[in-house]
């Protein structure tokens, strides 16, 4: 079997990573979808409990996002990137706890969330800018530096899509390994700074990626900011 030695899962249906990932992928989504019911089952003026947290999630995705297209335009793309920030921390976390697996251990799984991004912040640069506007930015300032310019663009648009899920896919495979070394080790209950850290670790892959996420979709709707 490739990663942890047990999974409550894979008990189940096998060790097979299709279904390894695909399971754990499903329960992740469960698990969101009880949170966001309870977050809004009750609404209150004053927040509390499951819609504290989550409105505190949401405002921070708005401010992440504020810092690089303004508020307005943070607001506007805040569904996307609150979902991949969620689904990205519930299956960084879930991994953390031994019987589980991240789904995001997975290069597959990391590729279809970096591929998303970039066909998502390229439709809206065509769509905001025009096809042959977005793409005439990738020439340069000025034209002849055109035939340079442009394949250096567009293989630095694409190495966003390796840069996002191999970024995401290292850090969590190498989490893995790590908590699959300790319990080894160690008994489950005495290693917890080491717990700790892999949640920590999991939060902060899923920041870096939805800021990614803001930059890149900026960079394309904004492409007149971005000359000056």
């Amino acid at each position: 079997m490739e990663g942890r030695l047990f999974t409550f899962l894979g008990a189940i249906g096998g060790h097979g990573q299709e279904w390894i990932i695909l399971s754990h992928y499903i329960l992740v989504l469960g698990i969101i979808f009880l949170v966001a019911r309870a977050a809004t089952r009750k609404l209150q003026l004053v927040p509390s409990g499951a819609q504290n947290v989550m409105e505190a999630f949401v405002g921070g995705i708005i401010s992440m996002g504020a810092d690089t297209m303004g508020e307005k335009n943070a607001r506007v793309y805040m569904p996307l990137i609150a979902s991949l920030a969620l689904v990205i921390v519930c299956c960084n976390l879930i991994g953390v706890i031994p019987g589980f697996e991240s789904p995001t251990s997975n290069i597959n799984f990391t590729l279809s969330l970096a591929l998303i991004v970039f066909i998502y912040y390229n439709y809206l640069g065509i769509k905001k800018n025009g096809f042959v506007n977005y793409f005439k930015h990738f020439m340069g300032p000025m034209p002849i530096l055109a035939p340079l310019m442009f394949p250096i663009e567009i293989i630095s648009h694409v190495s966003r899509i390796i840069s996002l899920s191999f970024r995401l896919f290292g850090a969590v495979r190498g989490d893995d390994m790590f908590l699959m070394v300790l319990l080894m080790l160690v008994p489950w209950i005495i290693p917890l700074s080491g717990f700790f850290l892999l949640f920590a670790f999991g939060i902060l892959q899923a920041f870096i990626f939805s800021i990614l996420t803001y930059v890149y979709i900026a960079g394309s709707i904004m492409m007149e900011d971005h000359d000056h």
